[in-house]
């Protein structure tokens, strides 16, 4: 591993936190705790998106043609680990940004990136991704969503038919990036097409469901005999996996969220210990609690150390999926510890509850953005070497 912070990598570091100082308000952290459960709240983060893409800062590692600022790796470091750090939102439409945008600027038309792209950063549109079936969870190739061609030239639909689960915001959402079947005879990742929907086509049902923490996040979406314009294919008929695997993401250094994400919440913990008391006896002093942050914070150390490796490896060339691979489960199994100590020293008193909270939402930590076997996995044979 070897990067350091050129000069103008810190400007713009200075000039991020100046903004983030003087428009990061209480009210949106706030807002941010309580995402998912607040009608409210869902207004207030996207009104921050629309300010914070209206002053330049909503997609900076997006290319200047699309909208963004075409930041470095390490200016987009820097980024992720400052927005983190001042605990500011992540973008409602950070799924959309991150994973969907890419495939549109590869892949998309003219009209699809230029008014698709803008209203995207602003949050003026929401969207979901339709991918996780209920038998097809990390297993795209499983899906079983059906798109049938009707029709011939301009006139011409997909009859969509199936359900997707687990699909964040799909209840909110305006448009949905659909993974379908379109050839059910070729091998199961050969025949999977990619479609732009409008979620207010007729046909389209969507379900919000209820999550253990009490928010509604996600959504069971239900496709009956929706028609969709023929020219709402991303990409060629049937390279739907193509899309689905582009590699043109420029979000190249997200994986300094993980490691800032993590300290920021042991020094919250931390900060909620220091008034707290068992049997008479501050639990800062307690041997048993001050081992089991010692331990965290060491691990907390190691994850930025495989987060930057990642990073690296992106800035001179090597493979950066084994290490982000491998950090993202180490951060998921660190942030259920975290929220277990929070919860065993706290319970349930007032000063405990946000972390009620996070102890009941870090359980889908290990599965959210890929399960732990799969990244296992990967590490397995990208990092270890070992046969598939």
């Amino acid at each position: 591993m070897d990067f350091s912070y050129p000069a103008e990598a810190e400007q713009f570091r200075k000039e991020l936190r100046t903004w983030l100082t003087a428009n990061l308000t209480e009210e949106v952290k706030d807002a941010d705790r309580v995402r998912g459960r607040d009608a409210d709240a869902f207004d207030t983060l996207a009104a921050w998106d629309a300010a914070v893409a209206d002053a330049g800062w909503g997609a900076v590692s997006w290319p200047q043609e699309y909208g963004g600022r075409g930041a470095t790796v390490l200016e987009q470091l820097v980024y992720a680990e400052e927005t983190t750090r001042a605990r500011a939102p992540v973008p409602l439409n950070v799924i959309g940004m991150n994973n969907i945008a890419p495939a549109i600027m590869q892949y998309g038309t003219d009209t699809q990136k230029t008014t698709l792209l803008p209203r995207m950063v602003r949050a003026d549109d929401i969207w979901c991704q339709g991918m996780s079936e209920p038998e097809a969870g990390s297993d795209l190739a499983s899906l079983r969503t059906r798109a049938v061609r009707d029709g011939s030239g301009d006139g011409a639909d997909f009859v969509v038919n199936g359900q997707k689960i687990w699909t964040s915001l799909g209840h909110r959402a305006d448009w949905c990036q659909l993974y379908v079947r379109t050839d059910p005879e070729a091998p199961k990742h050969k025949g999977i097409s990619c479609l732009i929907v409008d979620m207010r086509l007729p046909g389209i049902e969507a379900r919000p469901l209820v999550t253990l923490n009490g928010a509604a996040d996600f959504a069971e979406v239900f496709f009956n005999d929706v028609r969709v314009p023929a020219d709402a294919l991303l990409g060629p008929l049937d390279a739907g996996w193509r899309v689905a695997t582009t590699t043109l993401s420029h979000e190249r250094a997200g994986a300094a969220r993980l490691y800032a994400q993590v300290e920021v919440l042991l020094a919250d913990l931390v900060a909620d210990l220091a008034g707290h008391t068992v049997g008479g006896k501050p639990v800062l002093e307690d041997g048993a609690t001050l081992r089991r942050l010692g331990d965290l914070a060491v691990r907390i150390k190691y994850l930025e150390l495989l987060c930057k490796r990642s990073i690296s490896a992106t800035l001179h060339g090597g493979d950066a999926l084994g290490s982000a691979s491998l950090a993202k489960s180490v951060w998921a199994e660190l942030g259920q510890d975290l929220a277990e100590l929070a919860f065993d020293v706290l319970g349930s008193d007032s000063c405990g509850q946000r972390w009620v909270d996070r102890r009941l939402s870090s359980r889908s930590l290990t599965i959210a953005g890929g399960t732990t076997q799969i990244n296992k996995s990967i590490t397995a044979t990208r990092v270890l070497g070992l046969p598939r």
